[in-house]
């Protein structure tokens, strides 16, 4: 698939709509622990996504997460790229 952990695109137009955070949208795979970490990272920054798109983000990526075994501070998606997870680090 990808070299350095990143994905190209004809490797994520192969992936399942599950595989990716925002599925509607298909944005931030979750296809390994780093892609996770990737997306927890940038979750804040994706454009182009409703709110409820970001609850079912939110969802998508604190399973991946679980998946993966990545613990995740964050309670809510509203905390992602805050001055709280700041404080926790």
């Amino acid at each position: 698939m990808a070299s350095s952990g990143r994905l190209s695109t004809a490797d994520k137009a192969l992936l399942p709509d599950t595989a990716f955070a925002f599925p509607r949208a298909r944005k931030e795979p979750m296809t390994d622990a780093t892609h996770v970490r990737d997306a927890m990272a940038r979750f804040n920054q994706v454009g182009d996504v409703t709110d409820t798109e970001r609850d079912l983000g939110f969802a998508n990526l604190k399973k991946a997460a679980s998946h993966f075994d990545i613990q995740m501070t964050e309670s809510d998606w509203h905390e992602f790229g805050s001055a709280h997870k700041r404080k926790l680090q």
